[in-house]
């Protein structure tokens, strides 16, 4: 593109480049800041955006090669691909799209820093540091390749949600790790030995499925959060090898931000990530009481439920994953709805972990149109519990389960969650009185001022509707 430029702009081209890097990294920083809140995440996501067009408009300049007949058939089948997902994506199979997210980044990534050395006639002739960040960014990609499908298989159920292990296993991890960062540093030393590449790039990519298969299902939403993380790492790696500032800053950013909500998820589980990723939920002792014996449950009917809700005070509700399977949001909304022109106070009360991704709970409600102010978190509705009347929980298992408060052999034991039981009345919409993630029995089915209601839930919420249209 340069040999088109008068001589006078090409000299200043440089510094312009870098000066709009800079804007574009702003509207990156603002648009994070925005995707804080449910309220301005819409407009978050649209910053970002924009930032994003700035850049690669802008790196098209900065780039002395440009082909842009590959530059337009990249947009074009992008665009087609993005519309088309986001038309055809429902809402439940969310998590198994951003895992694929994930993992394409962390692809990209490597090829990025596998392509740039493959353009050097003499790898030798490289200086150090782009090689570490060529072998890093390579490192870190694969890794993120194959261990974000893994988690797609996991969340879509061709691959096992179990944790699947091996003696040894963690061991053999561990010590592929530090053998591909000594081959790194090996290979920076002598990086025409393709050999030693081809090791990095294949170690990464088992570490990356040995990593991800011992994490069992209810670990999803931490893995999602710490490969969106290592995606960005990647990214940033990639900008170190190709001299892009604004890579460099776009991929620290989305780094940084995947790390702090994976701790985020992690204090919500009260669990290490080192436990996370390293061990998994295991049934023993108390924790892995059985359905069976005289455990009596007491079922609810629309009927019933209707008038209960209808004549109380305050309503909080509890979405779970099972609300997103059975697609019931709009359903909820309608039924929050009715209760709020009788004069019923209605919230909804959101757990971190609640769904199979970070904020999942909140993207459903969201779509449905459910107003921002009547979402709470986990700390902003547990003190509101002991004053609600009737509290409604739609396929939400574990994150209301009170064994983590109660028994110290429950794998759960220590798990903040959402102070359901000290509601007057609990209504758990549920299937069947089958396990969650967690693989263990919930003693609140069969509390005295628990009902049970089972069903699909949209089919429960939609006869628990018409009931209020008679009240």
């Amino acid at each position: 593109m340069s040999q088109f430029l008068p001589e006078q702009i090409l000299a200043y081209l440089p510094d312009t480049i870098q000066l709009i890097y800079l804007v574009a990294t702003a509207f990156f920083i603002r648009g994070l800041k925005l995707l804080g809140s449910p309220a301005t995440a819409r407009k978050g996501n649209q910053l970002a955006a924009i930032g994003m067009l700035i850049g690669i408009v802008v790196t098209l300049f900065d780039r002395q090669i440009i082909s842009f007949e590959w530059i337009i058939a990249g947009v074009l089948v992008g665009c087609i691909i993005g519309a088309v997902l986001a038309k055809k994506v429902a809402m439940t199979a969310m998590p198994e799209l951003v895992a694929v997210f994930n993992g394409f980044g962390g692809g990209a990534s490597a090829l990025v820093a596998w392509g740039e050395l493959s353009k050097s006639s003499d790898p030798s002739l490289l200086d150090t540091t782009g090689l570490i960040t060529t072998g890093l960014s390579i490192f870190i990609g694969a890794l993120t390749l194959t261990g974000s499908f893994i988690a797609f298989g996991k969340l879509k159920g061709f691959i096992s949600g179990n944790a699947i292990t091996f003696p040894g296993l963690n061991v053999f991890n561990i010590g592929s790790m530090i053998s591909v960062l000594v081959l790194i540093g090996i290979f920076t030393f002598d990086p025409s030995n393709q050999t030693i590449f081809w090791v990095i790039l294949g170690l990464s990519l088992l570490i990356g499925i040995t990593s991800v298969i011992p994490i069992g299902g209810a670990d999803m939403p931490v893995v999602i959060s710490l490969l969106n993380s290592y995606s960005g790492i990647a990214a940033s790696m990639a900008g170190f090898v190709l001299s892009n500032n604004l890579l460099i800053v776009s991929g620290a950013l989305v780094g940084a931000a995947g790390l702090i909500l994976t701790q985020i998820m992690c204090k919500a589980m009260n669990r290490s990530l080192t436990n996370v990723i390293f061990g998994s939920f295991a049934v023993t002792g108390e924790g892995s009481n059985s359905n069976d014996g005289d455990k009596t449950v007491r079922e609810t009917s629309a009927d019933d439920l209707a008038i209960q809700i209808a004549y109380a005070s305050k309503v909080v509700i509890v979405p779970g994953y099972g609300l997103a399977v059975a697609q019931a949001q709009h359903i909820i909304k309608e039924v929050a709805t009715k209760l709020e022109e009788r004069g019923v106070q209605v919230k909804y009360g959101i757990h971190p972990v609640a769904g199979r991704m970070p904020g999942h709970m909140n993207v459903l409600l969201a779509e449905a149109d459910v107003p921002y102010d009547l979402l709470y978190d986990m700390d902003q509705i547990n003190p509101e519990f002991a004053t609600t009347d009737v509290v409604l929980i739609i396929g939400a298992n574990d994150v209301v389960n009170p064994m983590a408060k109660t028994s110290p052999a429950s794998p759960i034991y220590g798990m903040p969650i959402l102070n359901v039981d000290e509601a007057k009345r609990t209504v758990v919409f549920k299937r069947s009185l089958s396990f969650g993630y967690a693989g263990i029995d919930n003693p609140l089915f069969y509390e005295e001022k628990n009902q049970m209601f089972f069903g699909d839930a949209k089919k429960s919420l939609q006869a628990l509707n018409e009931a209020l249209n008679d009240i």
